[in-house]
């Protein structure tokens, strides 16, 4: 692997390699923000595959709206995302935090607009990635996720870090230092919330494309 001094020269190299040309512009594969943060929670410790037959039953039974899905019958659910894994502790969790949005925010545009990282962390279940997925996909908020192929893309380039927070930092700072060269890059007015989710969305199918280089 070539070398690397900042997350910039690590998102050119990737651009190059034309990874997410033909995915939907933000990489995740749902425009819906509801269900993005649903599949986000979906996804721990089980393969997207299983998210999209999960979220699939989901919409069968309109459980896809967070007033619905707050309301959901506990068994339905529970058999509904049976494919994800966990499926107990995952519909539990799904439906509490559906209650607590409401309760705090009282509407789902509302919880995007306000939502903090300290709130998200508080819910059970809800750990770092998870947190950056929803803040970054759902909520369009200026959050780079990182995840276990960030680190092991980053370990090839002899970057260790000796946190989550330590590698987001890394990424971020590079991103912002050169925010300029990378819409002269893209060629086109592109957000920082828009770099960080495709930045991430390259970094996971590089991976998954070359598992072992």
């Amino acid at each position: 692997m070539q070398s690397l001094t900042n997350s910039y020269e690590l998102l050119k190299f990737l651009k190059n390699q034309e990874l997410i040309s033909k995915e939907p512009e933000l990489w995740w594969p749902s425009d819906d923000d509801f269900e993005i943060l649903v599949g986000a929670i979906l996804t721990q410790n089980t393969k997207w595959i299983n998210v999209e037959k999960s979220l699939e039953n989901l919409k069968k039974l309109n459980y896809l709206t967070l007033e619905n899905l707050a309301m959901s019958d506990i068994v339905l659910l529970t058999n509904a995302i049976a494919p994800s894994g966990f499926k107990n502790q995952k519909s539990k969790r799904l439906k509490q935090i559906c209650k607590n949005i409401i309760e705090e925010f009282f509407s789902f545009d509302n919880f995007k607009q306000n939502v903090t990282s300290n709130w998200l962390l508080s819910q059970k279940g809800i750990g770092e990635e998870t947190r950056d997925a929803i803040l970054c996909y759902s909520c369009h908020k200026e959050y780079m996720v990182v995840d276990k192929y960030t680190a092991r893309l980053l370990k090839r380039f002899n970057y260790e870090f000796d946190s989550y927070d330590d590698i987001q930092t890394w990424l971020v700072y590079g991103i912002n230092e050169n925010y300029d060269k990378i819409k002269k890059l893209y060629g086109y007015e592109i957000t920082l919330n828009e770099i960080y989710c495709r930045f991430h969305g390259k970094i996971v199918e590089f991976m998954k494309r070359n598992p072992k280089d």
